[in-house]
């Protein structure tokens, strides 16, 4: 397998998308998959599929195509599903709140362990399978479990010194729901964000493209 360091963000992105597919693949009992058939699915040219799993080795036989139980359990070691991450949650409004009761950590490798928030209404109830914590409690918990990775539910207002705590607890990935630019002030910090408002400006945009034309 090339270096990390090597592989394409682009490729990277793309992993998710493939190991969903041979997901469902695997549950409708297909043993092999080709690169043909894949393009088909996922609406990527065969070319590109090869040239994506070339960057891990290359996967498929000619003639054959792809085991889809091995290329499956390939991508998902590949991915780090295999060994659960330890997460924890800050923020139990609405949103977190949803991520907490709906969310299948287990299933994209991460295991939800605890949810944080600083409102009085809000500690103690349940969120999922959790009761909410006293935010200030998380450099405590932080300190002797030593999560993996920060799951920021709060409002961007609250999101710096909720950072600065977990950087200093030495949690430095974050899925982040806040808006606030983490990397501005941590350039080393791993950040995932999401932006749920940018993916409708991006169907908006698609939406008017094709009245107007």
């Amino acid at each position: 397998m090339k270096d990390e360091k090597e592989i394409s963000p682009s490729v990277i992105s793309r992993l998710p998308r493939y190991y969903r597919f041979l997901c469902e693949l695997h549950k409708q009992n297909a043993e092999r998959v080709s690169s043909a058939r894949l393009s088909e699915m996922m609406g990527l040219t065969a070319s590109q599929i090869r040239q994506d799993f070339n960057c891990f080795g290359g996967f498929g036989q000619q003639g054959y195509g792809y085991n889809v139980e091995q290329l499956k359990n390939e991508l998902a070691a590949i991915l780090g599903l295999t060994e659960l991450k330890s997460a924890v949650l800050l923020g139990a409004g609405n949103l977190g709140m949803a991520i907490a009761g709906k969310m299948d950590f287990e299933a994209v490798g991460f295991r939800l362990d605890a949810v944080f928030d600083c409102a009085d209404g809000l500690i103690g109830r349940r969120a999922g399978l959790h009761t909410v914590s006293d935010v200030k409690t998380l450099p405590a918990y932080c300190a002797a479990q030593k999560p993996d990775m920060a799951i920021l539910c709060i409002p961007g207002e609250a999101a710096p010194e909720a950072v600065d705590t977990l950087i200093g607890c030495g949690v430095s990935s974050f899925w982040n729901f806040s808006h606030y630019d983490i990397r501005r002030r941590y350039p080393a910090a791993t950040v995932e964000n999401v932006h749920l408002s940018d993916s409708l400006m991006t169907l908006s945009y698609i939406i008017n493209h094709r009245k107007a034309t």
